[in-house]
């Protein structure tokens, strides 16, 4: 697992949903390498956001036909619509991240970790000049409420260690997962569904 993750991040092994995202991110280091800006810089995600506008043109890659009108909900990070009864469409405009390459790591963790809730990029959305990332994900219906104490258990028992409240650490893997309270952790059947992650290489 150790060395499966930098190949799955790099494009070289293939996780669900990956292809288009990996193929983004791809684009995004490979274009970052002629940038003299870097992430901690508060320019550097407004250059980025313009090399990514530019891959979104280049590729057909703007999604137009969102039904606003199933809105689902909202957190500070993305917004939630109803495609259907198997699905959600999400808008994420990668504002928990210093740069949209940490928001596409992000994505393909998730999709490595819990296959069951992976996300697949279908395009992007622009909104009073804000670029939105969509994803669509299976869509879970909760039928109790989560218990935080099993969320632990299980993150433990896959090398996951609570560092504060509901964020987790796995060392071998120099991996944090943050922000796992009951809203974003459901049950359904006995089976916890993860589906609001925020994923993190540690430096």
């Amino acid at each position: 697992m150790h060395n499966e993750l930098p190949n799955i991040i790099s494009g070289k092994s293939q996780v669900r949903h990956g292809a288009n995202i990996q193929a983004v991110l791809g684009y995004l280091r490979a274009s970052e390498e002629s940038s003299a800006l870097g992430k901690a810089d508060k320019h550097f995600k407004c250059e980025e956001t313009t090399r990514l506008k530019t891959y979104i043109e280049s590729h057909g890659l703007w999604v137009k036909d969102i039904d606003l009108d199933n809105y689902v909900s909202e957190g500070a990070e993305q917004r939630v619509y109803l495609k259907d009864d198997k699905s959600v469409v999400k808008l994420n405009d990668a504002i928990y991240y210093l740069s949209w390459e940490d928001y596409f790591v992000s994505l393909l963790l998730n999709n490595y970790f819990f296959p069951d809730t992976a996300y697949n990029l279908l395009g992007f959305f622009e909104n009073e000049d804000v670029v939105y990332a969509v994803v669509e994900q299976p869509f879970v219906r909760a039928d109790e409420p989560t218990n935080l104490v099993f969320v632990e258990q299980f993150l433990n028992s896959n090398g996951f260690q609570k560092t504060r409240n509901n964020d987790y650490l796995n060392p071998e893997l120099g991996v944090i997962l943050e922000d796992l309270h009951d809203e974003n952790v459901l049950t359904c059947k006995g089976v916890l569904y993860f589906i609001d992650t925020v994923f993190y290489l540690k430096l």
